[in-house]
């Protein structure tokens, strides 16, 4: 016979009221704990939040938003929700948000300014207190658009004048000379770059840093090798054939991101060639995937935790400060190489 489910009793959901009874404080007392007051002591704070927790009750965050005037919502618009560095950031930063006392309202641009353009105006009409614009290169089209608004913003490696902007300076270079040192040390004299594509700023600085580093190592740089792709797997594999197809190849490929480097293994396996015996491939962002490979990738590590909390503290800052304080401008995030089992000594000629 079929199992039968057994229906629970309905329960009445709890109230302001029982939840100020349970706390031994008043429903006014209850209010302006939820809404974050300063007012209230933090040991009457502790006996609220406790008796919230017991009886599982649920606070109306848009009668909240009513009463106190703020939404206590951030957005955060990224560039293309596919690729696993996104989701991840997407992540830490919910976390962070969260422990403070914030929503977030996420949206991917999908690397098309018509989808971004809407994604700022939903992000309006929710009243948001503050956007974050990771999308590394495509936002300029609705800057004004947010600026005009006076709502706190943050950037990616994009200096705006606005009075309520910050920017996140993302420091590749010490990852790419890491990386490119790494190779050298191993014997590499010839190395590609399989670059992102140049409408986005971001990939635009990974393929210049790249550059600087090589001069600073002393090692020439074959233009050849040097190859726009398109930050996908896709990308990488049709990088990889791109150089494959040259009558001198590279022993070694710099991609600008992992997604990239992890298309070049994929490419790489199908050509017959063993990384890192015969191609040493080195990526960025170091995804959580990138450990995962066979073999695990070595990459250059840009920490979405960092970026995530960068991003939330500029907006923080911005959102609570009153009108004559002085916000940080400026946030830096480093990158540093992780050194794994997809890089190697190269193959004697």
């Amino acid at each position: 016979m079929p199992r039968q489910r057994t229906r629970k009793k309905a329960v009445k959901a709890a109230d302001i009221r029982a939840v100020a009874e349970l706390a031994r404080v008043s429903i006014a007392t209850v209010s302006r704990t939820v809404n974050g007051s300063p007012a209230v002591s933090e040991r009457l704070s502790k006996r609220v939040w406790q008796a919230i927790e017991q009886l599982n009750y649920f606070p109306n965050t848009h009668a909240r938003s009513l009463v106190s005037g703020r939404s206590r919502l951030f957005g955060i618009i990224v560039e293309n929700i596919t690729n696993p560095f996104f989701p991840e950031l997407v992540q830490s930063f919910e976390e962070i948000a969260v422990a403070n006392g914030y929503e977030i309202l996420v949206s991917s641009s999908n690397s098309d300014p018509k989808v971004l353009t809407r994604c700022v105006r939903r992000m309006l009409e929710r009243k948001v207190e503050g956007v974050a614009v990771l999308t590394f290169g495509e936002e300029e089209p609705v800057l004004d658009l947010l600026a005009e608004q006076h709502i706190p913003l943050v950037l990616a490696e994009f200096r705006l004048e606005a009075l309520k902007s910050s920017t996140i300076l993302l420091d590749y270079t010490t990852g790419l000379r890491e990386a490119v040192e790494h190779l050298a040390g191993l014997g590499h004299r010839r190395i590609g770059f399989l670059a992102g594509p140049h409408t986005l700023h971001s990939a635009v600085t990974r393929e210049n840093d790249f550059r600087t580093a090589m001069n600073a190592t002393k090692l020439a740089i074959e233009p050849r090798w040097v190859i726009e792709c398109d930050h996908t797997l896709k990308g990488g594999v049709a990088g990889f054939e791109r150089l494959q197809a040259l009558g001198e190849r590279p022993t070694a490929i710099l991609c600008s991101n992992d997604m990239t480097a992890i298309g070049v293994l994929r490419a790489a396996y199908h050509a017959g060639l063993r990384v890192p015996e015969d191609l040493s491939v080195i990526g960025l962002d170091d995804i959580d995937f990138a450990e995962y490979t066979l073999p695990p990738l070595t990459t250059i590590r840009l920490s979405r935790t960092e970026l995530a909390r960068a991003a939330f503290e500029a907006l923080r800052q911005q959102a609570e400060a009153g009108p004559e304080a002085k916000t940080q401008r400026e946030f830096l995030v480093s990158t540093s190489l992780v050194v794994r089992g997809s890089t190697g000594a190269p193959k004697l000629d």
